[in-house]
């Protein structure tokens, strides 16, 4: 607030920032004006002053209240301006600077940053902070960046430091960082760095980069959802025993459905069962299952290698103790059946009858050695 009254009362001259977001302000706040000889500046403690008379910077002010000095005297100053039509050549005006911290400035990546990562490969970054400042050089701040603005703020330099940060910050990424895999536990360490290769731009302007900080060095959603994945499968270290629990759970909880649909999904989930199960097993390295099959034989159904005493295939059920088979496709089929399950042909084929000359046991066609008493056909 400041008061310019009539031409013979002195001024009293000070200011007090209401928005909590003005860097410097002038009085007058428009034009220049005829601050007279003897005129009193009041200093708050947060401010610093600067009086600009004759188009340059006279003196600087701390807190405290001071008297100014000027040539425009009360009264002669207006006799004596008369052919400027009484507006005296001798101007003056005032800028207060604020030397308080401005906490909480934001800064950010507009677009994303491209940044090749060494295990995901060329992906785009996003990055966001906070930085604070203060004016340490009054002078130099108003005379690079004010001019003779009536009031400058913090949104008037918050675009121009933020390109600033963030063009810094691609350049130190790129050389710092092998992949954003690497960042947790590294922020602070990035901040400080950071801040330390932005000394200079602030300073160069009679500005101070308090501090900075990085809150945030986001990928894109596609590529988080990459890091997710890689992440869980780090956790499932048997990824066999957590398909067949995920199975088993699926079980349980279909059983426990009522009505018809339930009932059929937890029986269709049981006839699968043993299939992946045995497919399980078969992959596991030193299983029962795999090494007996690896002397074992195929099944002649599906092909797959099943083990050697095995009397149904795990795969597809198919049976491997042959009675008799049939005459026209040459399915296997179950003792005394008269019809194939596959063709449904009559079988046609009786099988041949082996008796085992010591205990007299039937044994199936083909035997060597007699399934009651193990003494060779």
């Amino acid at each position: 607030m400041n008061r310019f009254d009539s031409a013979v009362f002195l001024e009293n001259i000070e200011w007090f920032d209401e928005t909590g977001k003005e860097l410097v302000h002038r009085l007058p706040q428009k034009g220049s004006g005829e601050i007279k000889w003897g005129a009193q500046l009041t200093v708050r403690e947060s401010q610093a002053a600067v009086l600009f008379y004759k188009g340059k910077a006279c003196d600087a002010f701390p807190a405290g209240r001071h008297t100014l000095k000027t040539a425009n005297l009360p009264i002669l100053t207006k006799i004596l301006s008369i052919p400027w039509r009484g507006n005296s050549p001798l101007r003056a005006e005032v800028y207060l600077a604020n030397l308080k911290y401005f906490t909480n400035l934001k800064w950010g990546t507009q677009s994303p940053v491209a940044f090749r990562d060494s295990e995901l490969g060329l992906i785009r970054l996003r990055a966001h902070g906070v930085y604070n400042i203060q004016i340490v050089q009054p002078v130099l701040f108003i005379n690079t960046l004010v001019g003779t603005m009536g009031k400058f703020t913090t949104e008037d330099i918050a675009g121009y430091l933020k390109r600033v940060i963030v063009s810094r910050f691609n350049d130190y990424l790129g050389e710092t960082l092998d992949s954003i895999l690497n960042l947790a536990g590294r922020f602070d360490e990035l901040s400080a760095e950071l801040q330390k290769r932005l000394v200079g731009d602030f300073s160069y302007f009679g500005l101070h980069l308090s501090h900075l900080y990085i809150t945030s060095i986001t990928p894109p959603e596609e590529v988080q959802k990459a890091i997710d994945d890689k992440s869980r499968l780090s956790v499932i270290s048997d990824m066999d025993s957590f398909v067949r629990m995920k199975a088993a759970m699926a079980m349980e909880k279909a059983s426990e459905n009522q009505g018809e649909a339930g009932a059929g999904l937890g029986l269709g989930m049981g006839m699968m069962m043993p299939a992946m199960f045995a497919v399980s097993r078969e992959s596991e390295p030193g299983s029962t299952l795999q090494d007996s099959a690896k002397g074992g034989s195929v099944c002649p159904d599906c092909q797959n290698r099943i083990s050697v005493d095995a009397r149904f295939c795990p795969f597809c059920g198919h049976q491997q103790l042959v009675f008799s088979k049939c005459s026209n496709c040459g399915k296997n089929l179950s003792p005394n059946a008269k019809f194939c399950s596959r063709c449904g042909k009559a079988s046609g084929m009786k099988p041949e009858r082996v008796f085992c000359s010591k205990c007299q046991a039937e044994n199936v066609s083909g035997a060597m050695f007699c399934n009651q008493c193990g003494e060779k056909v």
